[in-house]
């Protein structure tokens, strides 16, 4: 599988590296012009190559320098020929930045011996899953990451200008929120020698409107597709996930999340847009319907491409062992609105409904956090962002070009064996359940 990684011959010399990939970065993307917001680090030992940032082992974020580790508890700045940070647990680097999109390079590897790195960003979305390099093999894999802030640009009078957060995003999904482009580098032995990032405005976004299935969830064991699909997109694009828990359709248009989306969205962006779970317990089906169409509508005056996604199915059997849909006339309102509206649809009810019978009703389980049948872990959320990437392609969307070469094609109803879905949990401690159900 193609994972945007770039091998690069063996160098004594670290610096010689340095000076290749930044020379294949400027001709990659000439068009990226140079400003204050690009940052290069370098976090090996010695001196920092010219035009980079020398990182250590004690380099603890700051808002006045706009950079380092999060935590620098176990950090090891080794120089083996070349050099890397490595750790034997996950460490997490920031650096501040304005929001938007930038394209993220990052060097790993190591002269004398093998290195196994996951890199997510954010709240634990997925950008690389397990590079790993033999003994003297040095790869530089790239990957955008969105970033965001709560004020809403060119609000009009009377109109929001901040989303209106929940508690959790002022405490535990900060992150998501907050100033500053956060990597989380994991694995059984993570060796990281450079950071580059470059802005990536002309970059098209793919973004993300949903609830507890979709958001970036921030704490193990829970995971959502949103967080899953960055992975299998190559870094030409971006994916900028607004979902949060518990949210709906009414409630992201009163509280800001669509505006906030209006407001930085440009034309020829796409957004997915799956609400459902928490909107059938504060509306009937015709307010459903009619808050879809105002939604289709605002993205239609934005020239914004609009996929409508149906809600997944609650981990919910009967005693034939079928799936039985709790989400009532819901799922075909969003189909109807798509055919009216001539959208397309991407029907993740019967993707998931297909997903959990194949598995039955007791192995099913191993997809979701125990004793929870609404929120998936890391492989659920793997399976059914691997759903999503199916419907984007059998509904040939234009964005379909920017999916990973060499995935295979998915059938939910041969869904991956759990033990092959390897992500390294986040060192977080487990999290309470997500708004909704």
């Amino acid at each position: 599988m193609n994972m945007n990684i770039h091998s690069q011959p063996r160098f004594t010399a670290y610096k010689a590296i340095l000076v290749l990939a930044a020379c294949i970065l400027s001709a990659a993307f000439a068009y990226s012009m140079e400003s204050e917001t690009t940052r290069r680090f370098y976090l090996g030992p010695g001196d920092a190559p010219s035009g980079w940032t020398k990182v250590s082992a004690e380099t603890k974020y700051d808002a006045g320098t706009g950079f380092g580790f999060e935590s620098t508890d176990g950090l090891k700045s080794v120089d083996h020929g070349m050099g890397f940070m490595t750790a034997d647990k996950p460490f997490y680097f920031s650096a501040m930045l304005p929001e938007g999109n930038y394209r993220v390079s990052v060097t790993l590897g190591d002269n004398d011996g093998e290195s196994d790195t996951t890199v997510k960003a954010e709240l634990r979305r997925l950008m690389l899953s397990r590079v790993t390099t033999a003994s003297g093999e040095v790869v530089r894999c790239e990957f955008i990451v969105n970033i965001r802030r709560a004020s809403i640009s060119g609000a009009s009078a009377g109109e929001r200008k901040t989303v209106a957060l929940r508690p959790r995003e002022r405490t535990e999904e900060a992150w998501a929120w907050d100033e500053k482009l956060t990597l989380e580098f994991n694995g059984s032995r993570p060796c990281v020698s450079a950071i580059e990032i470059i802005p990536a405005a002309q970059e098209p976004t793919v973004f993300l409107l949903g609830d507890s299935t979709v958001c970036d969830q921030p704490r193990e064991p829970y995971a959502s597709w949103g967080q899953m699909l960055t992975v299998f997109f190559t870094p030409s694009i971006a994916i900028a996930n607004y979902g949060e828990s518990g949210e709906t359709y009414h409630g992201a248009l009163k509280f800001g999340r669509l505006g906030k989306v209006l407001s930085v969205a440009r034309p020829g962006d796409t957004v997915l847009m799956q609400y459902g779970h928490n909107d059938m317990k504060v509306v009937d089906v015709p307010t459903y319907k009619a808050n879809i169409k105002k939604f289709v509508e605002a993205f239609r005056e934005k020239k914004v491409a609009i996929v409508l996604v149906t809600p997944p199915h609650r981990r919910t059997f009967n005693k034939e062992g079928r799936i039985i849909n709790s989400h009532k006339d819901y799922p075909d309102a969003v189909r109807e609105v798509a055919r009216e509206e001539k959208l397309p649809l991407i029907d993740l009810l019967e993707m998931t409904r297909a997903f959990y019978e194949a598995m039955g009703v007791r192995a099913s389980g191993v997809a979701f956090k125990p004793g929870d049948g609404t929120h998936h872990n890391a492989y659920g959320a793997y399976e059914l962002a691997k759903c999503i990437v199916e419907g984007i392609r059998a509904s040939q969307l234009p964005i379909s070009k920017y999916i990973i070469d060499d995935l295979p094609r998915f059938d939910p109803a041969h869904p991956d064996a759990p033990g092959s879905v390897k992500i390294p949990p986040s060192p977080t401690s487990p999290g309470n359940t997500p708004d909704g159900s």
